[in-house]
């Protein structure tokens, strides 16, 4: 592994991380936003949902122009909005107007994690891309595991604008990094010819691509079930378990350590194993343990029979990101950023449909949690076998 590897998974890591940042770095602050602005917690929390829509939708308007326009310019452009929207957060007086500046945060965060995979594509492929994707996600996965803890530790020093704040300034020195530390990674003769209605076309091809939507949407379903985890986890954690703020940051980051393991695990393991089958495995082991999550939300189990079959849930995240990232992104060198911002679309929009489904019975039941985390693991587990496994001859890849 050399240098350039490593320094390039550094950085495009980081700016696959905006999304966790964006969404999980303010979610223990999200009582005082609601305070601050006098808001009732249901219309606080469209801030979050706001801003997961902005990532999905961000996605696939930058996607398509980085395909045209190549990969630099749009980058450090969506950059430079969220610094400014991340600034912006802070200093408005309506809740409204903040939910606004969310979504407009969560849009031009979007551009980091869908230029980050196209980049990936760009340079790498075949089993050398699984193993950058592993890379990819190490830095990563860094992101949920800290933005919960640094959060609620943050507000024992500052209050919720501060976050924002921090942000702010995570912005700025990302549009430094990238401007010093990254080349464009898509020459002229591999962009899209025309205007740039030929690059928003070329979704259109993708959705008849049956392989590549399986696993883009067996990659939004995982996703979506995590989005459900991370928004009713502070509730059931807390308020029906009793556990703080900080104990509560520290079950978040032990789940987040597991996708960190995961991810590397499966980069080792596609050196010898068909990648189908890790993906396969991956799978079969996340329903599992969201069957067994389900149960346990149903009988009301102590705390520790829902956190283990929690972590197994969202430990498998990380294996199953890893292998469908680069299954779906391998044959799509001629527009990756098409197809990355497709990929990253779905999840995001899944996850915005799945949030408030986990807090429609109210905050003192688990059930709906497991109700869907199960059905998104259920639905990711049968695309597999519907479409991966019908279309592919053979799972030798």
């Amino acid at each position: 592994m050399d240098k350039n590897f490593l320094k390039l998974a550094i950085i495009l890591g980081i700016l696959a991380g905006l999304g966790p940042l964006v969404t999980d770095l303010y979610i223990p602050s999200l009582p005082t936003v609601s305070n601050f602005f006098n808001a009732s917690t249901s219309t606080t929390q469209l801030s979050l949902t706001t801003s997961l829509l902005g990532l999905a939708i961000g996605q696939i308007i930058i996607g398509p122009i980085s395909d045209k326009t190549g990969r630099r310019k749009p980058l450090i452009l969506s950059l430079i909005i969220f610094t400014l929207s991340s600034l912006l957060c802070p200093l408005t007086s309506s809740i409204y107007i903040f939910i606004l500046m969310r979504f407009l945060q969560g849009l031009a965060g979007a551009g980091g994690i869908v230029i980050s995979r196209a980049m990936a594509r760009d340079i790498y492929s075949g089993k050398l891309l699984v193993q950058f994707f592993s890379m990819l996600m190490l830095v990563n996965g860094i992101a949920p595991i800290i933005s919960p803890v640094l959060g609620a530790q943050l507000l024992r020093f500052v209050n919720w604008k501060g976050i924002f704040y921090i942000l702010t300034f995570l912005g700025i020195l990302l549009c430094i990094t990238v401007w010093i530390g990254t080349r464009e990674s898509l020459p002229l003769n591999k962009r899209i010819n025309g205007n740039l209605k030929n690059s928003f076309v070329s979704l259109i091809y993708l959705f008849k691509d049956k392989i590549f939507i399986g696993y883009t949407f067996i990659q939004g379903f995982i996703l979506a079930g995590m989005f459900g985890y991370i928004s009713a986890s502070p509730f059931v954690i807390q308020d029906i378990y009793g556990l703080s703020a900080q104990q509560f940051s520290l079950c978040f980051a032990i789940n987040g350590l597991g996708i960190v393991l995961t991810t590397q695990i499966s980069g080792h393991l596609a050196k010898k194993f068909a990648i189908n089958k890790i993906l396969g495995v991956g799978l079969l082991i996340s329903f599992l343990g969201s069957l067994i999550l389900f149960a346990m939300t149903v009988i009301n189990g102590p705390l520790i029979s829902i956190l283990i079959p929690l972590f197994i849930v969202i430990s498998s995240v990380g294996t199953i990101t890893t292998t469908t990232g680069s299954l779906a992104m391998d044959p799509k060198g001629d527009n990756a950023g098409s197809a990355s911002s497709l990929l990253g679309f779905v999840p995001f929009a899944l996850g915005a449909l799945a949030s408030p489904l986990v807090g429609i019975a109210g905050e003192k039941t688990s059930v709906p949690m497991g109700i869907v985390i199960l059905f998104c693991n259920a639905a990711a587990a049968l695309i597999f076998i519907f479409t991966i496994c019908k279309y592919k001859k053979q799972l030798d890849i």
